[in-house]
C-alpha cells in the first residue's frame, strides 16, 4: 500500500493543529514539512522552533524537506525538533556524502532530493548510504504546480536502479499530484506519495486523505 506524506505548505497556517489532527484522522504516514530559506528556492517557509512545536501535536512521523542551502549548517536543529526522516537537496551541499553520514549519525533517516533537471547519476555513490530518494516531480518552492510529465521517466528508472541492486531505499515523489493522476503516478514505482494542495484545497481533508490512502 502506498505511503502518503501530505504537505503542510498548503494548509491553513494559522490553524496548524486542527490541519494535523485532520491528516491523522485519515490515515496520513507522515507529515511533509517543507523548509525554505528564500536563497535555494524563491520561498519562505518556517524552521526549527515551528516544527518542534508541532511535534507536540502529533506521533506520525516528520518527513522533514530542506528546500535551504548548505543544510549541514542546521542539521542537529531539525534533529532536535524532531524529524524523523531529514530529506536534503543534492544540490544544495558540497559534500552530500558527509551531510548523509551526519544526519545518519543522530539515528533517523537520510534522504536525497533531486530537483527535475538534475540527473539520476548524480546520486550514484551515495545510493548504499540512504534511506529515502525524492524525486520533485515540479520546481521546488511553490504549492500547486503541474506535474512535469518528463519525471515518469525519472521515477520508473530509480525503481529500476533500486530494485536491481536490491536496495532497502524508499522512492518518493512531491509535486503535482493530485487525486485524478495519482494511481498513474503510484505506479510508477513509488512507496510515498507527497501530495498537499489536492488534500488542504478539498472540503473535507479527514475525507480526502483517506480517499489517497485507499488508492
Amino acid at each position: 500500500m502506498i505511503k502518503l506524506s501530505p504537505s503542510i505548505l498548503s494548509a491553513d497556517l494559522g490553524n496548524l493543529k486542527e490541519e494535523i489532527l485532520k491528516l491523522e484522522k485519515g490515515g496520513a504516514d507522515y507529515i511533509h514539512l517543507d523548509v525554505m530559506d528564500g536563497i535555494f528556492v524563491p520561498n519562505i517557509t518556517f524552521g526549527p522552533p515551528v516544527i518542534k512545536h508541532l511535534r507536540n501535536i502529533t506521533q506520525i512521523p516528520f518527513d522533514v524537506h530542506l528546500m535551504i542551502d548548505k543544510p549541514e549548517r542546521y542539521i542537529e536543529d531539525f534533529v532536535e525538533a524532531g524529524a524523523d526522516m531529514l530529506t536534503v537537496h543534492v544540490e544544495s551541499t558540497l559534500h552530500l556524502h558527509r551531510t548523509i553520514d551526519v544526519i545518519k549519525s543522530y539515528g533517523i533517516k537520510a534522504g536525497v532530493a533531486l530537483n527535475p533537471s538534475t540527473p539520476l547519476e548524480s546520486i550514484e555513490y551515495v545510493l548504499d548510504y540512504v534511506d529515502l530518494i525524492l524525486i520533485m516531480t515540479v520546481n521546488p518552492g511553490f504549492g500547486g504546480q503541474e506535474f512535469i510529465g518528463s519525471m515518469e521517466k525519472k521515477i520508473k528508472k530509480m525503481r529500476r536502479i533500486i530494485d536491481e541492486k536490491n536496495l532497502n531505499i524508499l522512492l518518493e515523489a512531491d509535486g503535482g499530484i493530485k487525486l485524478d493522476n495519482a494511481k498513474e503516478i503510484i505506479n510508477y514505482g513509488l512507496d510515498i506519495i507527497v501530495v498537499g494542495s489536492d488534500i488542504f484545497r478539498s472540503k473535507d481533508v479527514i475525507e480526502r486523505t483517506k480517499m489517497f490512502k485507499s488508492l
